[in-house]
């Protein structure tokens, strides 16, 4: 699988010996905010979803894929979702779990493999992800990934704290 494969990191398709792995992060209430859920997903249901895993993004709308170090280890997940082939547009989410793995470059690499599989197979015109205002390590990422800000949501996710700003920013295919 060229398309998935990097210096450091490889992104490849959900197994079923990765419930484990997934059960960790979508039960980690840390995360809740960003996909708006606000109850823990059990193994069955989380079983279940495996189970769909294999449809393509058309089928699904989604595509989710397991960030792996090159020594098998998975570090993180990363998302499009809210396919559009019509306007040719997708969003990406991208979560790297355990905080020894995070600003090591995992992300930024995976984002790289990400959008070029977008924008070269799937011959999108555009990415666009939503970060909070706080998240000042994504927002460094995405910007120095060429991620453009291109708006605002005012008081848009509920956190413990309060509400908080989210940020849309687009990176845009220019040839496509």
């Amino acid at each position: 699988m060229p398309k998935f494969k990097g210096e450091h990191i490889y992104l490849r398709a959900l197994e079923p010996e990765d419930i484990d792995f997934l059960y960790q992060v979508e039960n980690d209430e840390s995360l809740w905010y960003l996909s708006n859920t606000i109850q823990p997903f059990s193994r069955y249901i989380l079983t279940e979803y495996l189970k769909n895993a294999h449809q393509d993004i058309f089928e699904a709308k989604q595509l989710r894929l397991v960030i792996c170090a090159n020594d098998d280890t998975r570090l993180g997940l990363i998302d499009l979702y809210d396919f559009d082939p019509i306007n040719k547009r997708v969003g990406l989410g991208i979560v790297i779990h355990s905080d020894q793995d995070k600003r090591k470059g995992f992300g930024k690499e995976a984002i790289q493999l990400m959008s070029n599989y977008v924008f070269n197979t799937l011959q999108l015109h555009q990415i666009y992800v939503g970060i909070t205002e706080e998240n000042q390590a994504s927002l460094h990422l995405f910007k120095s990934l060429n991620f453009e800000h291109t708006g605002t949501k005012k008081d848009w996710i509920k956190t413990n704290s309060g509400y908080c700003n989210e940020l849309h920013f687009q990176l845009i295919n220019t040839n496509n």
